[in-house]
């Protein structure tokens, strides 16, 4: 039979029909996928996820067949995602999963499976309000955390206490830094990988993409210029902010910290600050005293000689403006970082300073020397019985100080206490217990105010004591308190009964015949007339700058404040230790001397310890004039309550200086 070209045609067509029929695929949309996993949560929420438009084959490609097998292969989202894909695979997180670790993030560990939504949308779990969850389930997660040592596993509770932590959490402020905004959504590296968004010469330009006003200002600045240049010297944001625990700046304990964290670099400048005016304050909690940032600003800060420079001569009125309103030319010479110590800097304040520990060392050195030959020297002498109690022997007493004197020596006791008190915590305000104490007294301000308070007593005293002995003078002809045997000016016999006690301290001699005012009293009284204006007048200066500026270089306020704390440790020193010891804890006076209270002593303490004075006034008859009787019970108990206080509230402050000065400055 012959085969004719229509047979052909039929043999071929039926012949390609298998292959027809091979290429046909099963109905593998959404729909006919449904029919077996509608009831699933996460299948139902695809149409509201950002893939509602693909079909289920979109992503699981591998899917040739209805049923399909239950253990599908991974869905790669590099397909349509390449470019997040490839920043992942590098990164930390994709670095984990290649290398075998299960619980290594995947994007659907972040970003949910079916429900994928954008970052826009609150529901999203990249949103930023929900970006702290996110990243929590591994972070925060004990087991994950422990057993893989991740970096940042105990600092999420640190950043949800930080502004940006708060400001997510707390606020729904979605302008707040979230994770994401440091360590990048996919490209998550170690901070020690030169790539990464936190590594230390990255961070300025990761915080910039918020801070950007900042960052402009950072980069003009002396540390940005450091920072350009790849030098470690240079800081970045975290070196003063950190990084998870970033703090509000405006806060009083993030601007409190300032001083410490610029010191940490600026080791050479530190300590001078800390001994200034500002620097005291701060460290006691006087949020309004100048930082480093105030003066230098924060971001912007230029040497110095920089025209730009907020700490250019040209700019510190405005400066110091902000804080001081009488400022003037001559205020700005102030030097903030005054260092008594280089004699090139300033050679008034280097000699000054040198001239005032002078003057300390010697009073110390002679009365520290004075007052232990006197101890040792009394201590034997009431062993061998040479020393007498007179104070209940029953026989007649006299008038040794009058009333008017006697109340203007509580006012000298209160107030001098009061200044003690309040100007310690000024002059060690580092050590801790002081600290503590300002804190419980209600901070520095509350300090400061009874610290004038109390000069300002000071000065009402010693005015009054003024015109009272010019009264004296002038008005009532009693011209020898100028001179002789009633004045506390010194005269050569205070220099032989110096020689003859310190004979006696040494055993070679009787004790000196004392008047009616001894070496050691009239240095006390001319330790007041020289301390009070001294430390008054240089307090005036530290308490009115902008005022005595006006007429006066502002340098002087260097000097003053040299002089006033130094003069004031001499003050509290000598009083303390010298003073109480003259007066009440040397063992013929021990426990207290009660005359200075009751204005009393008895006659026969009188005569023995002031014979030349008992004799001349058994002499000219005016001995009976100041008869008088001993003083009452309730005299007593009263003087010796005073008295107590006193000598308690002093005795714990040089303990207190000793221990600043010697342990703990």
């Amino acid at each position: 039979m012959k085969i004719r070209k229509g047979h052909l045609l039929v043999i071929g067509l039926c012949l390609s029909l298998p292959l027809f029929a091979a290429e046909e695929k099963p109905d593998l949309s959404n729909g006919v996928c449904l029919e077996c996993h509608g009831d699933d949560d996460s299948v139902k929420k695809i149409d509201t996820s950002v893939h509602a438009g693909n079909d289920c084959v979109s992503c699981h490609d591998s899917i040739t067949e209805v049923p399909h097998q239950e253990n599908l292969p991974k869905v790669e989202c590099a397909t349509c995602h390449s470019d997040q894909a490839d920043l992942y695979q590098a990164s930390t997180h994709g670095k984990a999963f290649a290398a075998g670790i299960k619980e290594a993030p995947t994007c659907a560990t972040c970003h949910g499976t079916h429900n994928i939504l954008p970052k826009s949308d609150f529901h999203s779990r990249i949103h930023p309000l929900h970006q702290i969850e996110t990243c929590t389930t591994c972070h925060s997660n004990p087991a994950i955390a422990g057993k893989y040592n991740l970096p940042h596993a105990d600092k999420i509770e640190t950043y949800k206490n930080s502004i940006h932590g708060k400001g997510v959490i707390r606020s729904g402020l979605l302008v707040s830094a979230t994770c994401v905004s440091c360590h990048t959504a996919h490209s998550v590296l170690p901070k020690k990988d030169p790539k990464s968004s936190i590594n230390e010469f990255n961070i300025p330009s990761t915080c910039g993409v918020c801070h950007l006003g900042i960052l402009q200002d950072f980069q003009n600045s002396e540390h940005g210029k450091l920072w350009k240049t790849g030098s470690k010297r240079g800081p970045g944001c975290v070196t003063c902010h950190g990084s998870h625990s970033i703090q509000d700046p405006e806060a009083s304990k993030f601007q409190l910290a300032i001083p410490l964290l610029c010191a940490r670099c600026h080791e050479k400048e530190a300590p001078t600050y800390q001994d200034s005016f500002h620097g005291k304050a701060i460290s006691l909690g006087f949020v309004r005293a100048a930082t480093c940032a105030d003066c230098h600003t924060p971001h912007k800060n230029l040497k110095k000689e920089d025209p730009d420079s907020t700490v250019h001569k040209s700019h510190l009125q405005q400066t110091c403006g902000k804080c001081h309103q009488m400022r003037n030319a001559s205020f700005v010479t102030f030097d903030p970082h005054a260092n008594p110590e280089d004699k090139n800097s300033s050679p008034l304040l280097y000699y000054v300073h040198k001239a005032m520990l002078g003057l300390l060392y010697g009073v110390f050195g002679f009365f520290a020397i004075h007052t232990l030959l006197w101890y040792q020297r009394s201590v034997v002498a009431a062993r061998r019985g040479e020393l007498k109690k007179h104070e209940g022997n029953g026989g007649p007493w006299i008038i040794r100080f009058a009333p008017t004197v006697r109340i203007l020596h509580i006012f000298v006791m209160v107030s001098f206490l009061g200044l003690a008190f309040t100007g310690i915590p000024i002059r060690f305000p580092y050590v801790h217990i002081i600290k503590i104490a300002v804190s419980l007294l209600g901070g520095i301000e509350v300090i400061r105010f009874f610290h004038r308070l109390f000069a300002a007593v000071t000065f009402g005293y010693a005015i009054f004591y003024l015109y009272h002995l010019l009264k004296r003078v002038f008005v009532n002809k009693e011209r020898r308190i100028l001179y002789g045997p009633y004045s506390m000016v010194p005269r050569w016999k205070d220099f032989q009964d110096l020689w003859h006690q310190v004979r006696w301290f040494l055993y070679m001699g009787r004790p000196a015949r004392l008047d009616r005012w001894t070496y050691w009293e009239k240095f006390d009284y001319f330790a007041v007339f020289w301390g009070i204006p001294v430390i008054g007048f240089s307090g005036l200066l530290l308490w009115f700058p902008g005022f005595f500026t006006k007429f006066l270089p502002g340098y002087v306020l260097n000097v003053a404040k040299v002089v006033h704390s130094e003069e004031a440790m001499l003050a509290v020193g000598f009083i303390f230790i010298f003073h109480f010891f003259h007066t009440h804890l040397r063992p013929e006076s021990y426990p207290m001397d009660l005359v200075i209270f009751t204005g009393k002593m008895p006659l026969s303490r009188f005569k023995e310890e002031r014979p030349e004075d008992y004799e001349r006034m058994v002499e000219t008859g005016e001995l009976e004039e100041f008869l008088t009787i001993p003083p009452s019970a309730v005299e007593r108990r009263r003087s010796y309550l005073i008295g107590s206080i006193g000598l308690a509230v002093g005795i714990i402050l040089i303990f207190l200086v000793m221990l600043s000065v010697f342990f703990l400055e």
